[in-house]
């Protein structure tokens, strides 16, 4: 049987009441509490009708507005069914963080590594929750952590850490 939008909606809603789906070009993204996240996940990983075994990825949006700045992203991939869903997970910045989701997706644990590098995203019981690509003291000079995928990280990159490229 193909699976349509409206069932992965349907299988969604019976876990997580408050959810916002939206299709765009093709695309099914469904915005999910925080706190039900992983109920979530779960569902649509087991539930035999959906089988979203495949996790593709993990990112982040920072959309620089408060009190929900980030998003963070999940693409899931149904092999049995060819389908694919986006999951969203809005996220404050004034408490950047999200529970881990390696106990579902064992491919997260470097997709979130990634992203808490990039975005300082924490994912709450993640079992190596580190830096990826920037040194652990990746800091300005008030010792405050700096994101390079933030909205906020300056342009040009940090004054006096790089040589910028000369002017023609």
């Amino acid at each position: 049987m193909a699976q349509t939008f409206s069932d992965i909606i349907n299988v969604v809603k019976a876990v997580a009441s408050d959810i916002t789906p939206v299709e765009h070009h093709g695309d099914l993204t469904i915005t999910v509490p925080k706190s039900q996240l992983l109920d979530v996940l779960h569902e649509l990983k087991d539930n035999p009708q959906m089988s979203f075994s495949q996790l593709i990825d993990v990112t982040a949006i920072d959309w620089a507005k408060t009190p929900d700045r980030f998003e963070v992203v999940y693409f899931l991939y149904s092999l049995e069914h060819k389908t694919r869903v986006r999951i969203k997970v809005a996220v404050r910045e004034d408490a950047p963080h999200v529970p881990t989701v390696v106990d579902v997706y064992e491919a997260a644990n470097w997709y979130e590594r990634e992203t808490y590098d990039m975005y300082g995203i924490m994912f709450d019981g993640h079992p190596d929750l580190r830096r990826f690509y920037m040194p652990e003291d990746f800091m300005d000079d008030q010792g405050t952590q700096l994101y390079p995928l933030r909205k906020d990280f300056p342009l040009m990159g940090i004054p006096g850490s790089l040589p910028l490229p000369e002017k023609n």
